[in-house]
């Protein structure tokens, strides 16, 4: 079970215990957890781990390399396709001297000018394919974990690690049915932890479905079991850790 499925299974007994005191209480609070979206850094092709310049709570900023993969392949293609383009560039410039001097057609040197174009193309794509097995960090951040390690293989796609930016710490509760209409885009919430001080957050998501749906008909007492989730980023994020059970008052002013 992942991390994610065991918060939610804990959050959603929690709210269950608190919803028919938050129905009544007019400042209820609710059980949350902290959530980062992290930035998964990835080679764009299959290759094995040569390098990895970064550990698990290294900070970095942008531009800092973070890890290499093996090149081998893409350097032969770039040999390649330079030795083509070189072949393509005199191709051309005689095709060009004969067009100037009258012994050559229009014809000759249109297709000599469209096999460099192409050449010089597949040169730069090979260049990029190259200088891409060499990554760096694309944000400033924290690197949460480190999946693959040097000499182990990575597939096209697959991240070899995550980075946390400061800013992409999130708040997630869940509220029931009768007080969704207390909470709004935009709106302040508190959020109180074990050990930190309180800080605002605001919401920036609202599920438009429940997380728990009970038979067709909704009775009153049935719709008090409906809770939805609700997100919001926090003020002082730099203050907070990745799960971190919290507790959400909202504005009693709404």
């Amino acid at each position: 079970m992942t991390f994610h499925a065991q918060a939610l299974r804990i959050v959603l007994a929690l709210a269950t215990a608190v919803w028919p005191a938050a129905c009544n209480n007019p400042d209820p609070k609710y059980q949350g957890w902290i959530e980062a979206n992290l930035i998964f850094v990835a080679p764009d092709e299959v290759g094995r781990v040569t390098t990895l310049n970064v550990r698990e709570g290294d900070a970095v900023k942008v531009g800092d390399p973070l890890f290499a993969v093996d090149d081998d392949l893409q350097k032969a293609d770039l040999n390649l396709n330079t030795a083509s383009m070189v072949n393509a560039r005199q191709t051309f410039d005689r095709a060009q001297h004969l067009a100037q001097t009258g012994t050559g057609t229009q014809k000759d040197f249109d297709t000599a000018s469209a096999e460099l174009r192409s050449a010089e193309a597949r040169v730069a794509t090979s260049q990029t394919r190259l200088a891409r097995r060499r990554l760096v960090s694309p944000v400033a951040g924290t690197v949460q974990q480190v999946y693959f390690r040097p000499g182990e293989m990575v597939p096209a796609g697959r991240p070899v690690l995550a980075i946390l930016p400061p800013g992409n710490l999130k708040v997630r509760f869940f509220v029931p049915e009768p007080v969704l209409p207390r909470v709004a885009y935009g709106e302040t919430i508190t959020v109180r932890c074990d050990g930190c001080a309180n800080q605002s957050a605001r919401v920036s998501f609202i599920a438009k479905s429940a997380e728990y749906t009970p038979p067709v008909i909704y009775s009153l007492e049935e719709r008090n079991k409906l809770v939805f989730l609700i997100e919001a980023l926090p003020e002082q994020p730099d203050k907070l850790r990745v799960g971190q059970p919290v507790d959400v008052l909202l504005d009693t002013k709404t």
